[in-house]
């Protein structure tokens, strides 16, 4: 149906079938240049300037930016169930659309890694032909990046951590009372803070904070040729971790943002604290 037979009738409201859509194609493109880049270093020459720690982190960052744009008008681009779980939580997200956002973020995540093994086949072969830890934090994180030797509670505790700021911080710049960046820079500043908790808070558990990011991946790793997807480089059972660390933190960094900071912020119509007078 159509509005002087050429412009389509918008509905009022997207249906949750359009939402999932854009979960899923949001958090595709999220996992297409963040697996993508992984996935350019870990199989580049050691002496090859394809990228480093740094590259990781920023087009982590940029994908995130960009899944967000794609996602935002339609279903408010959660792209992460650790967000979800925390907006039905803390800010009235419906708790019926939990689990169908979760289901395309993940399915979204296993697509796009899907896809990134597919086009890096012949790079993965050459540079790690056993299909071992080498590579396989193209797709899923890994306790130290499958190098150090880093502990399961210190891993656990990192992802707590990592996802409570992620959650904390987007809570912050997504409230309208508390004068974030406007709605079309918020993808941006998103964005730039999981550059920033790449660059801070990378090295014990790879900064997965997200269980879609880490579970799709891991699945279409195992199904593609890496027998050892579900355990990490010592043989321990680790897929659980980034799935259960980043719900708890998200919990606690939604809590936190809700309880200390939230309940504070004026109303539109409230006056305003000016200079160093800041009481009741």
């Amino acid at each position: 149906m159509t509005n002087s037979d050429t412009t389509p009738v918008q509905p009022a409201e997207p249906s949750l079938t359009g939402q999932m859509i854009a979960e899923f194609l949001g958090t595709m493109i999220l996992i297409l240049f963040g697996n993508g880049v992984v996935a350019q270093v870990a199989t580049a020459a050691e002496d090859s300037p394809l990228g480093d720690h740094d590259s990781i982190a920023w087009a982590w960052g940029i994908g995130v930016t960009l899944g967000v744009y794609v996602a935002a008008r339609v279903s408010g681009a959660h792209l992460n169930p650790a967000v979800t779980i925390a907006l039905a939580t803390f800010q009235g997200f419906s708790w019926r659309k939990v689990a169908p956002f979760v289901l395309a973020q993940t399915l979204g995540a296993f697509v796009a890694a899907l896809i990134v093994r597919a086009t890096y086949s012949d790079l993965i072969r050459i540079a790690d032909p056993g299909l071992t830890s080498k590579t396989q934090t193209i797709f899923a994180t890994l306790p130290g990046n499958g190098t150090a030797d880093v502990s399961i509670p210190i891993a656990f505790l990192d992802q707590v951590v990592g996802t409570a700021i992620l959650v904390f911080v987007i809570f912050a710049l997504t409230n309208a009372r508390n004068r974030g960046p406007l709605a079309n820079l918020a993808p941006v500043a998103i964005g730039l803070l999981v550059v920033a908790i790449g660059m801070a808070w990378g090295a014990n558990a790879g900064y997965a904070i997200n269980p879609a990011r880490d579970f799709g991946p891991r699945l279409a790793s195992f199904i593609t040729g890496y027998s050892t997807a579900w355990v990490d480089q010592n043989g321990t059972p680790y897929w659980w971790l980034p799935i259960v660390a980043p719900i708890i933190g998200g919990l606690i960094g939604g809590g936190l943002f809700t309880y200390l900071i939230d309940r504070y912020i004026p109303t539109e119509d409230a006056p305003q604290p000016v200079g160093r007078d800041l009481t009741d």
